[in-house]
């Protein structure tokens, strides 16, 4: 079977374990266990976690890291609140949710600093920006789907109205999405990370039409629960620092082949299509790289919390403001992790 079916279909609830070992010197019995929760199995979304797993800085912050993988952010936050976890990798508006709810979830590292949707057109089409799309056709995965929200939110800050300005074919994922753009079906795509990466290894090369205000909706990140960072703030020191180390480090393409090895170990199914595999990790890491200045890998701009939030209201997402936005997420690690 090939992964990208698997990608788009989703895993169900899923419970694996991944420890890998390394050639630090630092033995198992002085390393402290930690458990790490993602919301699908997939080690390609988690990478850095993985790599610094395979890479030993986790060992040299005498971690001993466990990956579990549960179905949702609901769940991770679940698994931190009742102490099953110390770290997590949910999106803000669970986290937004759950404080709501007097769980005192803290965002710690913004991992997926760009959005995980976008509005894409095949390069070397004419259009330059979602205004050009005034009277085209518009693809979507489902009719449903987080992307026809997101695309529907873009176009309507523009003045443009459905079925007025511009329609909506809900033309599947994967092969079938790239078959509707071939065919001429439509002329642009509102397409999750999966889709850009599974879009451009059938031989469609892309290019992102999203303003950079909506840019800025970031996705998924690194969280633990107050009490850990109060407590035990070297923990969180030290998670980070290899956080951040792996990230260098697979941004290297140098380093490539060794990367995509690390991630197959973890997950090995999701490793058996190497084209696909490295195609997907090119997209995940497009969404790593910071909007404007790059303040230190994990920082967190409180101007797109502000936003994520409003949006989340004015949506009816979530029901009501949080009481202290800033008690949502924390910048404090940000330098020591980057020295």
């Amino acid at each position: 079977m090939r992964f990208d079916s698997i990608v788009r279909h989703s895993i169900a609830l899923c419970a694996a374990a991944f420890v890998a070992t390394s050639a630090s010197n630092v033995s198992a019995q002085a390393l402290r266990d930690v458990t790490f929760v993602q919301p699908s199995p997939s080690a390609i979304n988690s990478f850095p976690v993985y790599v610094a797993i395979s890479r030993g800085y986790f060992k040299d912050e005498g971690l001993n890291v466990r990956v579990e993988s549960v179905n949702g952010s609901g769940p991770v936050i679940q698994a931190l609140a009742s102490g099953q976890a110390q770290f997590g990798r949910p999106g803000p508006g669970p986290v937004l949710s759950a404080r709501l709810r007097d769980v005192d979830v803290v965002f710690i590292y913004n991992m997926m600093v760009k959005s995980s949707f976008s509005i894409v057109v095949k390069d070397g089409d004419p259009y330059k920006s979602p205004q050009d799309l005034k009277g085209k056709v518009i693809g979507v995965g489902t009719a449903d789907g987080a992307e026809v929200g997101f695309a529907r939110s873009v176009l309507s800050a523009l003045g443009m109205n459905e079925n007025r300005d511009y329609t909506f074919l809900t033309v599947g994922d994967g092969g079938l999405a790239a078959a509707a753009f071939t065919r001429g079906d439509i002329a642009g795509y509102a397409a999750s990370t999966a889709d850009t990466a599974i879009l451009n290894e059938r031989g469609i090369k892309l290019r992102d039409l999203t303003p950079e205000e909506f840019l800025t909706f970031f996705g998924n990140g690194f969280v633990t629960m107050r009490a850990t960072i109060e407590k035990d703030p070297k923990l969180v020191e030290g998670f980070g620092r290899a956080l951040v180390r792996a990230q260098k480090f697979t941004m290297d393409p140098a380093n490539r082949d060794t990367v995509l090895a690390d991630l197959k170990a973890g997950m090995p199914q999701e490793g058996e299509d190497k084209q696909f595999a490295n195609a997907l990790l090119e997209a995940v890491l497009a969404k790593t790289i910071p909007v404007g200045e790059n303040k230190g890998w994990g920082y967190q701009d409180p101007a797109h919390w502000e936003r994520w939030q409003k949006s989340l209201v004015e949506t009816g997402s979530l029901k009501s403001a949080v009481p202290d936005l800033t008690k949502a997420y924390t910048n404090d690690f940000v330098e020591a992790w980057n020295k």
